[in-house]
């Protein structure tokens, strides 16, 4: 074959096609080409270099992309189906089979998933819990990620003390089985390279050209995979080590991942050229500019500016919105004028920080008739923890619901297993013909004492202390009927004034479903989720509890509540899945994604970017709103709300310091925020030396104590200037946390002297 196949490439792309010699890194913006430029690549290298297929190995991070890269790579070049394109861990399986003796494997092993670890785990360690089994899983295959062993300090993955001994006890269990877990893949590896010579010395042999796609997602462990398998020069010259990727696109810390990997590539290969993909194939010049005047802002990143192939295109709009209720709106009105003028419902993507935000989406489609999908993660209503929490709503509707009462009455786990409620049940359906009407799951519960072991009986007290505590507590304080009729229509019609729906005299059912979700355990048990699969759980949850926030605190209220939102799943249910859709999906979902016209919500302060990051941690909330930007390739929309139900509370919003680093890229309508003309001259978190400001901030500082006649106690955890005005966050003992502008809202809150 002839260099035909490089005319199709940019100059760009074919400098890199062509290069050899020395460590090359591959910076590829996003949509600049780089599948094509890694699979031409292999090509040119069997082609033109005078490389074996089988001497070649290119890795990444997933199936799909190992296939995708591997059959373009074959219609280049046949003979590429005997390079080894691989995901990270296929490859770490391969080279364990081959020296399993070596890794103390058997030659037949079998991987372990995370379950398997912590049955494992509680093998070897008796006294733990399932759930604290599954934590030390977790926090193992971190240690792994790292390469680190039982002997080495875990002390900054270590949250009990006591992990060096768990993960020694689970190790030998695991070496006496013979298999490996997933850590292992990776880990072992490189241990072994590391320690014998002749292995290493044949992998160099075997592998003249190493290749890693997605390098910035990349951990510490695979960093050493690449290391150990490569052997490279103090010249450059060796193993040829080329790796693809972009450092403004690392998103995945959460997950392992290191920028420092891409960042510091070229101190840790000497003499790498550095080749920049910066021709955008995907989206418009302008909608570029909104990328490019955000992410420069970081500090640690090696720089590039993209340039649209395709033209400026139309200028990216930023709505400003009411409340959340209003943005729901919006989209919704913009994607039926769109539709109506011939454009598809696939054209467009809802792109939100959290899954936690798809409710008032959903919520907003269904009524409007509007097909949509969510990429990446379940409805809104058929996630796990939120039947949960419906199913504990729902039995306090109705005390007969068996449904409702088996999911939720053992979990948190009670000791109250399924044969157990079985008898419950039975027991229940028996006393009804003698107790007719008092006949419910709860008093048949009570009356099963003596069909129960020790432990279920326990658990059985338990759940029943905690429901008749919330009974209680729902019918104790429950809003009158005549101040709900006389106030409902108000609360309705302002219900994104936070100073209005805040009234003493009119709670609503938020608070109950906030007590509920946290007394009844579910969000520790959820909580623990997220912490090990890097889930938002708990923030579902709370999304919950603020959609209840329109409804009284009363039994009409909870009832009210529950028929709205059986009336939305009926809708749901109603709706044909269509390839027609809207796509609703979390921004770290977009990756590698591309969508006609975009509309990125949220974008206020403590929502996108996230409450309390900093330094390194805002860096990777630029990174992924440029992510979120550059999957539009027409048209982009950034929305953000004056007012947003947060914490059972409608809350004031601050625009996003990311809206005012995009500056004039963006097209503002709707009623701008005066905080968000001023930020464009004063900036964020500016020190005020002098004035009304500073005695502000000097009086309501961070550490101060205060008390709030709904929330109670709590303790300003920070507090700064956003566009000139004063805000401080508080911390509540409840658990919640509130922002305040203590301009305005200050005679809300007394300062508690020490």
């Amino acid at each position: 074959m002839s260099f035909e196949y490089l005319q199709s490439l940019n100059p760009e792309q074919t400098e890199a096609v062509i290069h050899s010699g020395s460590p090359l890194l591959i910076l590829a913006g996003a949509g600049s080409g780089k599948t094509r430029v890694i699979t031409t690549k292999i090509a040119y290298l069997i082609q033109h270099q005078n490389i074996e297929p089988w001497q070649i190995l290119a890795v990444t991070f997933t199936k799909k992309a190992a296939k995708e890269m591997q059959d373009r790579a074959v219609l280049l070049e046949p003979k590429a189906s005997d390079a080894q394109i691989k995901t990270f861990h296929s490859f770490g399986a391969w080279f364990l089979r081959r020296y399993a003796e070596v890794a103390g494997l058997d030659p037949n092993f079998t991987v372990y998933d995370d379950e398997d670890s912590a049955t494992l785990i509680q093998k070897a360690m008796p006294a733990l819990t399932k759930k604290q089994a599954t934590q030390k899983a977790h926090e193992i295959a971190l240690c792994k990620d790292y390469c680190l062993g039982p002997e080495d300090d875990l002390s900054m993955i270590d949250k009990d003390g006591d992990l060096n001994e768990v993960y020694r006890a689970y190790q030998n269990r695991l070496h006496g089985t013979g298999n490996a877990d997933f850590g292992d893949l990776i880990m072992l590896p490189v241990k072994i390279m590391e320690r014998d010579e002749r292995i290493r010395s044949q992998m160099h042999y075997r592998f003249k050209v190493i290749m890693v796609d997605e390098y910035q997602d990349s951990n510490v462990a695979q960093f050493k995979l690449l290391k150990a398998l490569s052997d490279v020069k103090e010249d450059g010259s060796g193993t040829y080590v080329c790796v693809v990727g972009d450092d403004d696109q690392s998103i995945y810390k959460f997950r392992g991942a290191e920028v420092q990997n891409i960042l510091q590539f070229p101190n840790y290969f000497k003499n790498t050229q550095v080749i920049r993909l910066e021709r955008n194939y995907r989206s418009t010049n302008r909608i570029l500019q909104c990328a490019d005047a955000v992410v420069k802002n970081n500090q640690d990143r090696l720089g590039k500016t993209l340039v649209a192939e395709r033209g400026d295109g139309k200028e990216p709009v930023l709505v400003f919105l009411e409340n959340q209720d209003r943005e729901a709106e919006f989209c919704s009105q913009i994607i039926k004028q769109a539709v109506a003028a011939g454009a598809n419902y696939s054209d467009f993507a809802i792109l939100y920080r959290t899954n936690a935000q798809s409710l008032t989406f959903e919520t907003e489609f269904l009524n409007k008739r509007i097909p949509y999908a969510i990429v990446g993660s379940l409805k809104f209503y058929e996630r796990e923890e939120i039947k949960d929490a419906l199913s504990y709503l729902s039995l306090f509707a109705n005390n007969r619901d068996e449904i409702a009462f088996t999911r939720i009455v053992n979990k948190p786990v009670r000791g109250i297993g399924a044969k157990t409620q079985e008898k419950i049940i039975e027991k229940a359906h028996a006393d009804d013909g003698l107790l007719e009407a008092d006949f419910n799951l709860l008093g048949a519960l009570e009356n099963s004492f003596s069909i129960l072991n020790k432990k279920a009986q326990e658990g059985a007290k338990e759940f029943l202390s905690l429901y008749s505590n919330l009974k209680n507590f729902l019918e104790e304080n429950s809003v009158k009927e005549e101040i709900v009729d006389a106030g409902i229509k108000e609360l309705a019609e302002t219900a994104a004034d936070a100073t209005k729906t805040e009234s003493k005299d009119f709670r609503r059912l938020s608070e109950f479903i906030q007590k509920l979700t946290e007394d009844s355990g579910l969000v520790e048990l959820h909580k623990a989720q997220d912490d090990m699969d890097g889930t938002q759980r708990v923030l579902n949850l709370q999304e919950l509890v603020n959609s209840a926030i329109r409804y009284p605190l009363s039994m009409k209220g909870l009832l009210d509540f529950l028929d709205e939102i059986e009336l939305n799943r009926t809708l749901a249910n109603e709706t044909e899945d269509t390839p027609d859709a809207v796509t609703l999906i979390t921004v770290h979902n977009t990756k590698g994604l591309e969508f006609n016209r975009v509309i990125i919500t949220g974008l206020e302060n403590g929502i996108f970017p996230r409450e309390d990051k900093w330094g390194e941690d805002l860096e990777e909330e630029r990174r992924l709103f440029y992510v979120g930007v550059t999957r539009a390739k027409d048209e982009l929309y950034i929305t953000s709300c004056a007012f947003r139900r947060l914490y059972g509370h409608t809350q004031i919003m601050m625009p996003s310091r990311f809206l005012v680093e995009a500056g004039d890229t963006l097209k503002a309508i709707g009623s701008i925020p005066r905080s968000f003309k001023r930020s464009f001259e004063t900036g964020f978190e500016e020190e005020a030396d002098e004035g009304p400001k500073a005695e502000l901030l000097n009086k309501w500082k961070k550490g101060v104590n205060v008390y709030h006649d709904d929330y109670g106690m709590g303790q300003i955890v920070s507090s700064q200037l956003e566009g000139n005005e004063v805000v401080i966050l508080v911390q509540f003992e409840s658990g919640g946390k509130k922002k305040f502008l203590p301009e305005y809202q200050g005679n809300r809150l007394d300062i508690i002297k020490d």
